[in-house]
């Protein structure tokens, strides 16, 4: 009996997946109806804009409007954050100068830092936001593993809808680089008007200084806009969305957390 190539690859990949990703989650995403779950969080008069809905994230046809992006991100994002995934995020915890009591997470992806921020603040209000429905339901799935109690909303970064200066700290991990600039900027201008005065924001991030020089490396990942993220600045960005105190600290190899704080209320503002 022979076996074709096309059967071999499959195994081998089904193979690595597995020893990757582990036999729980794997078990979990095998058997998910994808449909009905993301239902459960989707907003269906959501209108997902032509920057998101028309790449290809990662390589993946349909980028994270695909759950075959939610079942690979966090292999992905832990090959993109060397030496230690766990250790460099919690060097977002680290960079926190207060004891919030209601944060939000955006883009949080599938909740690796939301539910850091949970655990490292149990009696905190913690909200994560997402574009995707398919990586929120992998998001929820890692809270309930954890027994921890987490709200998940469907929605854009750039304009939450929810309350203005309602937040103690506002978070955004590996989401700036997968907007194009403009947009980026539109986020830290949400999360101006999101956060309270004297509240907090925190970027966790790649290295723009070390991404300028590494295009093999954004080729690989094939980001459509890490090219442009480089070429950037996430503390000019910060600064002309009126956050003081702004500063950088370059981690691991390819990653960067900046910090600044809201000084003024939007409200105020002449």
């Amino acid at each position: 009996m022979s076996i074709n190539q096309n059967s071999i690859r499959q195994l081998v990949l089904k193979f690595i997946i597995r020893l990757l990703i582990g036999e729980d989650k794997l078990r979990f995403y095998e058997t998910v109806d994808w449909q009905s779950q993301s239902d459960r969080f989707r907003k269906t008069n959501l209108i997902y804009p032509q920057y998101y809905s028309s790449q290809n994230f990662h390589g993946i046809e349909g980028g994270y409007l695909n759950c075959v992006a939610a079942i690979t991100y966090d292999i992905v994002t832990a090959f993109a954050s060397p030496p230690n995934e766990i250790r460099i995020r919690k060097q977002l915890i680290a960079a926190i100068k207060s004891q919030p009591t209601r944060i939000l997470d955006l883009g949080c992806g599938t909740g690796s830092s939301t539910l850091m921020l949970k655990q490292n603040f149990p009696q905190a209000e913690v909200i994560g936001l997402d574009l995707s429905p398919y990586m929120l339901v992998v998001a929820d799935y890692k809270a309930q593993q954890a027994a921890v109690n987490i709200q998940w909303l469907h929605g854009l970064a750039e304009t939450t809808n929810l309350e203005e200066a309602s937040f103690d700290l506002v978070t955004a991990s590996f989401l700036l680089h997968e907007t194009p600039p403009n947009i980026s900027q539109l986020i830290l201008q949400e999360c101006f008007r999101l956060i309270k005065p004297g509240g907090q924001l925190i970027i966790l991030d790649g290295n723009q200084k070390r991404l300028r020089h590494a295009g093999w490396l954004i080729r690989i990942f094939q980001e459509p806009y890490s090219k442009v993220y480089a070429a950037g600045s996430v503390d000019d960005w910060m600064k002309a969305a009126q956050f003081e105190n702004v500063e950088t600290k370059y981690i691991g190899w390819i990653n960067q957390v900046t910090s600044g704080v809201n000084r003024v209320s939007p409200s105020n503002l002449v």
